[in-house]
């Protein structure tokens, strides 16, 4: 049996934790639980394509120097 939406949320709820770590989309169980980076994805969905996509490359950027930092000092 799969639950509705509204009977997910509630569970998730329940159990402190979000729709997508009960789907197992994520190992975090507090995922998109941080106030400050859910203001974050707010804005930027409220952006237009294009300022979104630039934006968006440019955190991958990051994202990608640090990882590769990372694998560096080991």
């Amino acid at each position: 049996m799969t639950p509705s939406i509204e009977v997910a949320k509630k569970i998730a709820g329940f159990l402190d934790t979000t729709i997508g770590y009960l789907l197992g989309e994520t190992e975090k169980s507090d995922l998109f639980k941080d106030p400050a980076m859910l203001k974050r994805l707010s804005d930027l969905e409220k952006l237009d394509e294009k300022n979104k996509s630039h934006i968006l490359s440019v955190l991958d950027g990051f994202l990608q120097s640090v990882k590769f930092r990372n694998i560096a000092a080991l």
